[in-house]
């Protein structure tokens, strides 16, 4: 643990790549198997999940440090941060202990297994609570930092999941795309072990491995940098979830861009065991689709996060899977191939297994950039975000690199909007009103329908907060209600109609735009614009 902790203080006060992955390779250089397993886990977003309720955490911190628990939670708005607030309140001590990474983690673990019925009377409980108070007095500050972070299950580092691998490349000198292939997946550090996971290489753990996928960057310059057009291939850049389905031995097993696997989800797929061969690996977009056009994301959200996929879900939201690439034919990895190449093996593929729950991605015939110009343009028309951009000599790469996939988006929609609340924010910004309500008029009422906290500079953040602290009419909790006397540019990305909030629309990816200090708050707009907007767009 002392290792670890010693390795996250170093990731921690570097923005330097190479200092980060040279303190990475020290680590796994020395570190016990056990231990970099569980620090691959944990840089893989594969952590613990979270064993004690944050109210207990809170009440044991509060009267561990001996403080009202009222005071407590000023401190934790003030901080912005649970973990830390718990460190920095509790007695200050000398590490005690020489336990391990991993040794942590199975303690943390443990605490599980003495689950509470959520009364203070609860035997289990006050064991829990006695064990949580042991820890926090073996560690010194920083450790119980970390641990306290490990244990809420809300543990973040600025190293991503690419530098932890280029590292691990170093250190192990298996090439690095190998390694971000055999990372990929739903492996356990409770159930793995780092030589399992890292160094063997089982077939049968292959059956339902996915690739890593190829993340395309905004477009950055002019269309016409790119070079010649017919060097370029043309795709509608559709609102859905990615995916990759996958069919080897004869079993489908379908993966969405965040590593999940969801193919019971999506249980109309099954299918397509019968129509395409063994050793198949398509990437695509997964979306609600009817009648032959989308439906719209919010339909499909329908289904995101349901444990139980009833037939009227099915019904009401039906879903296709649109392909645009092929990484594996007949059990082959054909990913270094140029994309010309994969492009006609999926189009023979697709049509080979015909289906209509399997659609190949249109190809958008343009011959000069200003024909595609016009084409995304039209975007909306055909319920699509934009444009993809590809090379068609590219490969399919590992993660986010440029050159040869570009996403060019079409502009958001936007609506100048007038703030309505604030809240504070966190981390470094917990002392700030970061984090915004705002409203439409509805006649001489002002209806709240968007929350965003994104799009500010830090001096308007500042200026904000100054605003909403001199302006106060009401407060609930870290929430203040403020005079209506602020305009902003809400942009966001679609609108649906929504039953849960009061104005009767939801928008996807709302976010400040720009502050309207042109705009007086009466000529901000309606809700009749919403709805108009709704029936155009929604």
């Amino acid at each position: 643990m002392k290792d670890f902790v010693r390795l996250f203080i170093q990731l921690d006060q570097t923005t330097k790549t190479l200092k980060k992955v040279a303190a990475l390779v020290e680590y796994f250089d020395n570190a016990e198997e056990s231990d970099k397993l569980w620090t691959i886990a944990i840089l893989s977003h594969k952590r613990p999940k979270r064993t004690v309720r944050t109210s207990l955490l809170r009440s044991w911190a509060a009267s561990a440090a001996n403080v009202p628990l009222w005071l407590f939670e000023e401190s934790y708005h003030i901080v912005g941060d649970l973990a830390e607030t718990i460190a920095l309140m509790h007695p200050n001590l000398i590490s005690k202990h020489n336990k391990s990474l991993s040794e942590w983690i199975s303690f943390i673990i443990n605490l599980k297994n003495l689950e509470d019925d959520h009364t203070i009377e609860s035997a289990n409980l006050e064991t829990k609570r006695q064990k949580v108070l042991w820890a926090w007095d073996q560690l010194d500050e920083t450790e119980r930092f970390v641990f306290n972070k490990l244990m809420t299950g809300s543990w973040r580092v600025g190293v991503s999941q690419k530098l932890m691998t280029r590292a691990l490349a170093q250190h192990s000198g298996i090439d690095e795309n190998t390694l971000s292939h055999r990372l990929m997946g739903n492996w356990s550090a409770e159930t793995s072990s780092y030589h399992q996971l890292i160094i063997e290489t089982d077939p049968a753990d292959k059956i339902s491995q996915p690739y890593p996928f190829y993340l395309a960057y905004g477009l950055e310059n002019e269309i016409h940098e790119l070079g010649k057009p017919k060097d370029w291939l043309a795709e509608r850049k559709w609102d859905g979830i990615r995916g990759q389905l996958i069919i080897r031995e004869n079993q489908l097993f379908l993966w969405s861009r965040g590593e999940e696997l969801i193919t019971d989800k999506f249980p109309e797929f099954e299918i397509l065991i019968e129509k395409l061969p063994n050793g198949t690996v398509i990437d695509g977009e997964i979306i609600a689709y009817q009648l032959d056009q989308p439906l719209g994301f919010n339909v499909l959200q329908s289904r995101i996060g349901r444990k139980n996929v009833s037939k009227s879900i099915l019904d009401k939201a039906p879903v296709v899977m649109i392909a645009y690439d092929l990484l594996e034919r007949n059990g082959k990895d054909i990913r270094e191939s140029p994309l010309h190449y994969r492009r006609q093996e999926l189009e023979k593929l697709v049509k080979q297994g015909a289906s209509e729950k399997l659609l190949i991605s249109e190809v958008v015939q343009f011959n000069e950039w200003e024909d595609l110009i016009k084409e995304r343009a039209d975007s909306r028309i055909y319920h699509a975000e934009g444009l993809m951009l590809k090379s068609k000599f590219g490969t399919y790469k590992v993660g986010r690199k440029k050159g040869d996939w570009w996403k060019w988006k079409i502009d958001p929609l936007t609506i100048d909007a007038v703030l309505l609340y604030a809240m504070r924010g966190h981390g470094r910004r917990a002392n700030l009103y970061t984090d915004y309500t705002f409203a439409v008029w509805k006649g001489n009422e002002l209806v709240p329908f968007a929350k965003a906290y994104s799009g500010l500079t830090d001096k308007e953040i500042n200026e904000v907060d100054a605003f909403v602290k001199r302006n106060t009419i009401e407060r609930f909790g870290p929430v203040r209600s403020v005079k209506p006397a602020l305009v902003f540019e809400i942009a966001f990305e679609g609108i649906a109609r929504s039953s849960r909030h009061k104005s009767g629309v939801a928008l996807r990816f709302p976010r400040m735009h720009r502050w309207r200090k042109d705009k007086p708050v009466h000529e901000a707009n309606t809700l009749e614009d919403l709805e108009l907007l709704l029936n155009l767009y929604g």
